[in-house]
């Protein structure tokens, strides 16, 4: 990278991987690029550069309007400029030599790389020009042309204010790179980290159809994949997640040469918007080479990538330094949380993990701009580079077209502003002038919600915390929070849900799933089809699901053990699911009805219960996540203990096998008072204290009538608990809790740590404020 004084940081970088990371297993098409001294002398001849730099002292880059007016003059005096003849016949010689022997086919990208872009503490992505599928000689010399003009755009220039760069002091390269033929093929963007959460043992990749502007643009809502990199060094399966993005249009060659006219955007077919646009083996691939340009570099890397229809391969056209999460303060936790919420505008995908609210600007086109006030919410259907200078007034981001990889969201990451990109629909169902709250600080989904909402901004330090006689670990049921949870200090989870990966992630019943082509309602088939899209069958969906949703939250906290419970949906929450009510039976009071151990034993359930052991089984014994162990939930009898120990077996989850533990959750009074016999089946006990409460003093916590009564910390409680306590350690058990009594009642916890229990789960927002309670420190 010594000649990034030279060539820029994008152009400088090709030429790194090409002369050290070839031989690594990192494909980057040939190319050459012009120098910045050659750009600078351009820029001299005819006193361009005096009235070029005349031109933007006197500009006040806040005044949008001069902004652009400034910005098209100067490119037009660049545009209308000669080349000086050394550095056209230059360009000439080169260009030759890379073309060969190739016949008029032959294409090259023109893109443009600033001298000071893509360094440690900035991102120039996207500010510049590229030209694709450019074809001739006469073409080449006008795209280049035109990246030099570019270095004046109007959000390069802000953008040069505002970090305090000096104008005169950044200059342009262009790299002129041989074309992969990714129109026929696929393109995209990867990091060598979550973008959200700056989690940094996954490579996160995005992908559509065709060129890769659209992907960087905005213009498609492309796939997401998630590869875990510990997985990926062993050779395992390490495709954590999967989202199937719309990738409603493609861009294409046109066949024409001149320049402008080279590439069109066309619709893509509903089968291909139903398929992922990678395999497997080719996600993993692209990450092996984000990996070997991460460790070159020493850095979280910025990668766009694109594969080849015609040869099939895969080439890194750019890398840069990640510069947002990379340089985010890793001791230092922010977590924003809503104190209230209205109706659901609008949803998307969100960046930034914050919250904004404000008047809705809704901008259509580019000559509007001027109109987003500071605190206004823009929301518009796509957004450009050129729009930063507004973006920086904005509360908050919403568009129609976008995933998290594309310039509004780098630019919202940057400017610490939260957006949610790729609603759809967000220009229709927001009007002009309505309030609005911007939540991204749920999931990986980002919500527009009617009104103005107040919210809380929690800031906490985390490193140095006290030790303890316990182990504080967590509750996580969203695997889309996974990777943010696991900044809190901790030791491992606890309790992780899988009704809420089946509810979040799958939404159908397991039997409508099972009989898929058995069932008559066309409606229901059309709505189960387009939710199984991308995955080979019904029950390949559900069970790669789950094992996504249970995957994503084993490798955010490894190699801490992660205790996942088996599914606790009630009768009527598994009618609420897609398809259910054909399945359920109706229940007068679910909550001790056909739920937990009864249910998986049941001739009515096998073949679901069947699937949820498969998937445990892919995460477990496939892709290495051996810290994952099994909870089995409402466990009545003795006789129910060995059954559905037995049936796990059955199924390949034997306790003791390649490390498997199974835990019981300890949530019925029959099951302390009876703790020594039903550890004899079980490697350990997860207290349930919110069922055991009720139980145990015979009440409806959901009544509001009796609601007051309802303590964790009852005398009678306490007792059973003791007892479940004490058994766990006759017997050399685990003995934990994962109930939402020690989150709400720190006292209760440090009663639980006087009994000596092995660890307390709590939810993530209590994890903090409990151990400083517990630690005497609070």
């Amino acid at each position: 990278m010594h000649d990034v004084d030279r060539v820029g940081g994008k152009n400088a970088s090709l030429g790194e991987m090409i002369s050290h990371l070839s031989g690594a297993g990192v494909r980057v098409p040939g190319g050459f690029a012009t120098t910045a001294q050659a750009f600078r002398d351009f820029l001299e001849q005819s006193g361009l550069n005096a009235r070029i730099q005349a031109e933007l002292k006197a500009l006040d880059v806040d005044n949008v309007q001069a902004l652009m007016e400034t910005g098209k003059k100067i490119r037009r005096w660049v545009v209308e400029t000669p080349f000086l003849p050394e550095l056209e016949k230059a360009i000439t010689q080169a260009y030759l030599k890379l073309k060969g022997n190739s016949n008029d086919e032959f294409a090259v990208a023109v893109r443009s790389s600033a001298t000071a872009e893509d360094m440690p503490d900035a991102s120039f992505a996207g500010q510049q020009e590229t030209f694709l599928n450019v074809r001739g000689m006469a073409n080449v010399m006008l795209a280049v042309k035109e990246v030099f003009a570019s270095l004046f755009n109007d959000r390069a220039i802000a953008y040069r204010v505002h970090k305090g760069y000096e104008h005169a002091g950044v200059a342009l390269s262009a790299g002129i790179q041989r074309m992969a033929r990714s129109d026929i093929g696929a393109s995209g963007v990867m990091f060598t980290l979550d973008t959200e959460s700056g989690f940094d043992d996954v490579v996160f990749i995005t992908s559509s159809y065709g060129l890769g502007e659209t992907v960087v643009q905005g213009a498609v809502n492309p796939d997401e994949f998630y590869v875990h990199k510990p997985t990926l060094k062993l050779n395992k399966p390490a495709v954590l997640r999967r989202n199937l993005g719309a990738k409603a249009i493609k861009m294409v060659y046109t066949g024409q040469t001149e320049h402008g006219k080279t590439v069109k955007l066309v619709d893509v077919s509903n089968a291909e918007r139903r398929t992922f646009s990678l395999t497997d083996a080719e996600v993993e691939e692209l990450a092996r080479q984000a990996l070997i340009i991460e460790k070159h570099y020493q850095r979280p890397m910025d990668i766009e990538w694109a594969k080849d229809g015609s040869d099939g391969n895969l080439y890194i056209v750019q890398a840069r330094p990640e510069t947002v999460k990379s340089r985010d303060d890793s001791r230092v936790i922010e977590r924003y949380m809503l104190k209230s919420k209205g109706r659901v505008v609008t949803e998307g995908r969100a960046i930034g993990q914050r919250i904004g609210k404000g008047p809705a600007r809704v901008i259509t086109d580019i000559s509007q701009i001027a109109r987003v006030q500071v605190g206004d919410v823009l929301v518009t259907d796509m957004t450009d580079p050129d729009w930063e200078p507004v973006m920086k007034k904005a509360a908050a981001i919403v568009t129609n077209r976008g995933g998290r990889t594309c310039h509004a969201a780098i630019i919202a990451r940057e400017l610490g502003i939260p957006a949610v990109v790729g609603c759809g629909d967000a220009t229709d169902h927001i009007k002009e002038g309505d309030n609005v709250t911007v939540s991204c600080a749920e999931g990986d989904t980002g919500f527009v919600y009617q009104g103005l909402h107040e919210f809380d901004i929690h800031r906490a330090e985390v490193s140095d915390m006290p030790k303890l006689k316990f182990k504080i670990m967590m509750n996580v049921g969203d695997p889309d929070k996974a990777f943010s949870f696991s900044r809190l200090p901790h030791h491992g989870v606890g309790l992780a849900r899988l009704e809420f990966i089946i509810n979040r992630m799958i939404g159908v019943h397991p039997k409508a799933l099972i009989h898929f082509d058995s069932l008559h309602d066309a409606a229901l088939k059309e709505n189960i089809s387009a939710r199984i899209a991308g995955y080979k069958s019904p029950t390949d969906f559900f069970v790669e699901k789950l094992a996504e949703g249970i995957s994503s939250i084993a490798a955010a906290f490894y190699p801490e053990r992660v205790i996942v419970r088996m599914s606790d949906f009630k009768s009527n929450e598994y009618a609420n699911l897609i398809g259910g009510k054909l399945y359920e039976p109706h229940e007068e009071n679910p909550m001790i009805g056909f739920r937990g151990a009864s249910r998986y034993i049941s001739a009515d359930f096998r073949e679901c219960f069947a699937l949820e052991c498969k998937a445990f089984k892919k995460v477990r014994d496939e892709m290495g996540l051996t810290n994952v162990e099994v909870m089995i939930p409402f466990v009545r009898t003795l006789d129910e203990a060995k059954k559905v120990t037995d049936l796990l077996a059955e199924h390949g989850l034997k306790r003791g096998e390649n490390g498997l533990k199974v835990i019981m959750m300890c949530e019925l009074p029959s099951n302390a008072l009876m703790a020594d016999e039903f550890l004899q089946y079980f490697d350990g006990f997860s207290i349930g204290s919110n069922d055991m409460t009720q139980l145990t003093l015979g009440l409806d916590r959901d009544s509001g009538i009796i609601a007051h009564l309802f303590d964790e910390r009852d005398p009678a409680v306490k007792k059973l608990l003791a007892m479940a306590i004490s058994a766990c350690k006759r017997n050399n058990k685990y003995i934990g809790i994962c109930g939402q009594g020690p989150s709400d009642h720190p006292d209760l916890a440090q009663w639980l740590m006087e009994q000596g229990i092995d660890s307390v789960s709590l939810n993530p927002d209590s994890v903090l404020e409990t151990w400083l309670f517990l630690a005497g420190k609070k």
